[in-house]
């Protein structure tokens, strides 16, 4: 009988010695994680912002200003909730293009700003609460061999800036996209 409990207590701490090895390893496998934060700011020489966006009698009346230091194509689209229509007016400076985007005509010079444009709510079956979403993008002017812009039907819409870091961690922007 002493002989069992002397080998019980010999497996018993045994155990709670491998155990204990074990257990910082385990943990911290269970408990490993790990957070980033961070960023980098990209400055680009064609950027436009919507410095004025007035709402009046369900119109939304809407100016685009290129605030970059280049010529710049801009296009403009809304985006609103199920039931709710919306109906483009603009001047003889824009023109509806495919994807219902509406494409302003000539090159926005910097400091330039861009009106005659401005999109009608029609609420429809939709609840009183709800947004109407009027995205805004430029592109930079392209030009042909004979050194004049080409035209916004010619622009390349789907290129993306990209921040490329070299071997040193300094930035580049690439035109890339």
């Amino acid at each position: 009988m002493k002989r069992e409990k002397k080998t019980l207590g010999l497996v018993a701490a045994a155990f709670f010695l491998a155990a204990g090895a074990c257990t910082e390893p385990a943990l911290a496998y269970f408990t490993t994680h790990v957070s980033a934060a961070g960023g980098h700011e990209l400055e680009l020489d064609f950027t436009t912002t919507v410095p004025k966006e007035e709402v009046s009698q369900w119109v939304k009346y809407l100016e685009i200003e290129n605030t970059g230091n280049e010529d710049c194509y801009v296009r403009v689209k809304a985006f609103a909730g199920e039931g709710i229509g919306l109906q483009w007016t603009a001047d003889g400076n824009w023109s509806k293009g495919p994807e219902d985007y509406w494409y302003l005509r000539t090159p926005l010079s910097p400091g330039s700003t861009a009106g005659g444009i401005s999109v009608k709510i029609d609420k429809g079956a939709a609840k009183d609460d709800f947004n109407v979403i009027v995205v805004q993008e430029c592109a930079p002017v392209s030009y042909g061999a004979d050194g004049k812009p080409l035209g916004f039907e010619e622009t390349d819409w789907s290129q993306r800036a990209e921040v490329k870091t070299d071997s040193a961690g300094a930035e580049n922007r690439g035109d890339e996209g």
